[in-house]
């Protein structure tokens, strides 16, 4: 009789956890469909602001000289540029263009694209920006920008994609397997940037780059900035 008893005892828990199971896949789902409609709700909104940013990301430095006009047309904008040239290059640059650096601030974490937006979101989050526009060169612009949309936007920031020429062979080196790659990891870091805040320790404002400073280590600048040598001035 005992053994009868808990028998059926067993029996009833698992109907119960098979009930409980499914409420629970329930409920789940519902807070994740809740989740997506509320950030696609957000991404809408920043969509239909104005731009807030411009995020340059490095691999040539024709993608700082674009910058550098662009900083010009937009006067009041903020620009962050992740992994790029030499920063006594970049600062020649914008010098050259009339610009003040103190709205220009150079993230040199990065090494790769998954790092640009590892590195840079933290940084976009601290200014409050809704919508950037993420500028590139033509050949990197897709696995970039799917990139971006999947990190920035888990985080409500809505993503234009800027593209500048290239001449000769891109830094970027497109490949299939590298673009699924690196989706997949953009996907994860979609998620676990909702729980990780990594922080750059190699942040700094363009106006505070010392160009004799860097004359004293050695540098070099890529030659289609035409900016000959800096250290001759």
């Amino acid at each position: 009789m005992k053994l009868l008893k808990l028998l059926k005892l067993l029996k009833l828990l698992k109907r119960c956890n098979k009930r409980m199971g499914y409420w629970i896949g329930v409920a789940s789902l519902g807070a994740i469909g809740l989740w997506a409609v509320i950030g696609l709700g957000r991404l809408a909104i920043a969509a239909s602001g104005p731009t807030d940013a411009l995020w340059v990301l490095g691999g040539s430095i024709r993608r700082e000289m674009a910058a550098a006009d662009w900083a010009v047309r937009h006067p009041q904008q903020p620009i962050l540029i992740s992994g790029g040239s030499k920063p006594p290059c970049i600062r020649a640059l914008f010098d050259r263009a009339g610009v003040q650096g103190d709205r220009i601030w150079l993230e040199q974490c990065a090494q790769s694209t998954f790092g640009n937006c590892y590195w840079s979101l933290p940084l976009l989050q601290q200014w409050g920006v809704k919508r950037v526009s993420l500028l590139t060169s033509g050949s990197h612009q897709w696995r970039a920008g799917w990139m971006a949309r999947l990190i920035l936007g888990s985080h409500g920031i809505w993503v234009d994609v800027v593209t500048v020429p290239e001449s000769g062979v891109p830094a970027n080196q497109e490949y299939a397997l590298k673009t699924w790659l690196d989706l997949g990891r953009a996907g994860a870091w979609a998620v676990g940037s909702h729980f990780a805040y990594p922080q750059c320790q190699r942040v700094d404002r363009l106006d505070r780059v010392n160009i004799k400073a860097w004359c004293q280590q050695g540098f070099r600048c890529e030659h289609q900035a035409h900016l000959g040598n800096l250290c001759d001035r």
